[in-house]
């Protein structure tokens, strides 16, 4: 009976605080996977990635904490894909991605920028811009997930992109 009110404790709490609340000890930092690194100025290659990772990663629903196709969260799935289609390990929370890389304008996203939402108080939402106002993440109502940024939701919640100098 403990066990069970310990474990509801933890899952309330996760559920409370948003995505991209794992924390993290240090500055936030990137590692290259040795021999995998991609130039993401290449963004005809790296909208064919991201396509491609959507395909595999399409419909797999949101998970606090998650970091597979059982279940995954906006950062955990920006770090999944960086890691395994780039070769590039950022950090696993939002707070520290958005720490990552140059701030740029609306207007000059490209194919793997960054993008990132104040959907509360606190939370924060990141994803992955593709092409023509779409970026790609993992949604806390529809999973993994193409949205754009135009929609009334994204576009009133919209706080920054990044990008990163890799």
């Amino acid at each position: 009976m403990k066990n069970s009110r310990w474990i509801a404790a933890v899952f309330m709490i996760a559920t409370l605080v948003g995505c991209g609340s794992v924390p993290e000890r240090g500055a936030p930092k990137v590692v290259y996977v040795p021999g995998a690194k991609v130039d993401l100025a290449d963004t005809s290659l790296v909208k064919e990635t991201l396509y491609h990772q959507y395909n595999q990663w399409k419909n797999t629903r949101y998970r606090m904490g998650g970091l597979s196709r059982n279940g995954i969260d906006c950062s955990g799935f920006v770090h999944v894909t960086f890691k395994t289609k780039f070769g590039v390990v950022l950090p696993r929370s939002t707070e520290f991605q958005a720490q990552l890389g140059e701030t740029i304008a609306k207007d000059q996203l490209r194919a793997g920028d960054l993008v990132f939402f104040k959907t509360g108080m606190k939370d924060r939402h990141v994803g992955v811009y593709l092409e023509d106002g779409r970026f790609l993440h993992a949604s806390t109502s529809h999973g993994v997930t193409i949205s754009g940024l135009n929609e009334s939701y994204w576009k009133s919640t919209y706080w920054k992109a990044k990008r990163l100098d890799i």
